[in-house]
């Protein structure tokens, strides 16, 4: 099962997710910004998205708990987040991820092309990625 999170869902999502603040990851709840997939009730994993200059959708996380992993369920969700997305009249949607992780390559066999990068001092270059919503199905 795929939803949005609710509050019921923020401590066990506090309890994982690292990479953001308490705070920041109440308003992205409240604004619908993060979804959640349950195997057979139970929890799976996350994704998280904001905002790309205020328009286009830009999946920050995308996690699942090992004994999710290579199974299916990150295709899945990033499928669902992609309708929901095209729904709401985005053409685009974005990701990023660091250029030394394995999860450049799942991106890229479920759609998404570099269209960019970002180099931080002292950090791996950062590859952007995308995907045109009409090339999704």
């Amino acid at each position: 099962m795929i939803r949005y999170a609710d509050q019921s869902d923020f401590e066990r999502l506090r309890e994982h997710d690292r990479h953001i603040s308490g705070d920041e990851l109440a308003r992205g709840i409240e604004a619908g910004r993060v979804l959640v997939m349950f195997d057979q009730g139970a929890f799976a994993g996350w994704l998280r998205f904001n905002l790309f200059w205020d328009e286009i959708p830009f999946m920050n996380m995308l996690y699942f708990l090992e004994e999710y992993r290579g199974k299916g369920f990150g295709t899945r969700l990033t499928r669902r987040w992609e309708e929901e997305m095209a729904k709401r009249g985005c053409e685009r949607v974005l990701t990023s991820t660091l250029s030394n992780e394995q999860a450049q390559f799942f991106y890229r066999k479920n759609g998404y092309v570099d269209c960019g990068s970002l180099l931080l001092p002292g950090e791996p270059l950062e590859i952007i990625l995308l995907k045109e919503l009409s090339d999704a199905n």
